[in-house]
C-alpha cells in the first residue's frame, strides 16, 4: 500500500502491493494460559497486523465472528483516508475491528489465530511485503478483560520459544476507529483471483482451516 496520493487513482484497487517476500511461517500458536472471561452480548476487539484485507478475511471465516470491518485506528478523522494512510504521513494503523458471540469463540482464541495465522508477532513496522509504520502489527483490546488477556498472551508467546526472533507485536490503547473505503470491505470474498490475495491472503485462509478447523466456517461473513 505504498502508492502516492498523485497516483490513488490509478493504484485504488491495487492497494496492498506484492514485493520482495521477507519470510513469513506459520506457527502453531499456544492456547492461551489467561482464558478470556467474558459474557453476555456481542464483543468486540481490534487488530492491526499489516494489510486489512487478509485480517478481515482470516476473521471473516471464523465461527462466532459476526463482523470484520477493514479501517484505520488511530490519527484523525479528516486523514482516515487511504491515500493519506498509504504515504505514511498519519498516525494511524491499517487494522480489522471484529465483532464476535463470546459464547462461540473467545477473545484469547481471537488472538491465538491471529498469531498463527495472520500476523508474525516479530516484524516490526511491517507484515509480509508491506512495509511502514501504518502496517504495524498490535492488540487493540476494547475492555479490561481484552487488556488482561492480551498482555498475558504477549508475554507467554516471549516464553514459548517458537519463534527464532524477538516478539515485537505491542499493545495499543483502543482510540477511534475509523471504516475504509468501501472498495477495501470484504475484500478478499469480492476478489478471489487478486493476485495479492493469491499469494498472501488465501494461505492464511488455509492455514485457519488447517490449524483450527473447529474453528474454521467455510462460509465467509461478510460486513
Amino acid at each position: 500500500m505504498r502508492a502516492l496520493p498523485a497516483l490513488a487513482g490509478a493504484l485504488a484497487i491495487v492497494a496492498c502491493q506484492p514485493a520482495p517476500d521477507p519470510g513469513e511461517t506459520i506457527v502453531a500458536a499456544p492456547a492461551a494460559e489467561r482464558v478470556a472471561r467474558e459474557t453476555g452480548p456481542l464483543k468486540t476487539a481490534i487488530f492491526a497486523g499489516g494489510c486489512f484485507w487478509g485480517v478481515e478475511g482470516v476473521f471473516s471465516h471464523v465461527r462466532g465472528v459476526k463482523s470484520a470491518v477493514s479501517g484505520y485506528h488511530g490519527g484523525t478523522e479528516r486523514q482516515a483516508r487511504y491515500e493519506l494512510v498509504a504515504s505514511g504521513v498519519t498516525d494511524h494503523a491499517e487494522a480489522v475491528r471484529v465483532t464476535y458471540d463470546p459464547a462461540l469463540v473467545r477473545y484469547d482464541e481471537l488472538v491465538r489465530i491471529f498469531f498463527s495465522v495472520v500476523a508474525d508477532p516479530t516484524q516490526r513496522n511491517r507484515q509480509g511485503p508491506d512495509v511502514g509504520a501504518h502496517y504495524r502489527t498490535a492488540l487493540i483490546p476494547t475492555s479490561a478483560e481484552q487488556l488482561e488477556v492480551a498482555r498475558a498472551y504477549l508475554a507467554q508467546m516471549e516464553r514459548s520459544g517458537l519463534w527464532q526472533r524477538p516478539i515485537v507485536a505491542g499493545i495499543e490503547r483502543a482510540q477511534a476507529f475509523f471504516p475504509a473505503e468501501s472498495r477495501h470491505q470484504d475484500f478478499v470474498a469480492r476478489n478471489p483471483g487478486h493476485s495479492y490475495v493469491e499469494r498472501w491472503d488465501a494461505p492464511k485462509v488455509a492455514a485457519l482451516a488447517r490449524l483450527y478447523p473447529a474453528h474454521y466456517s467455510a462460509a465467509f461473513q461478510r460486513g
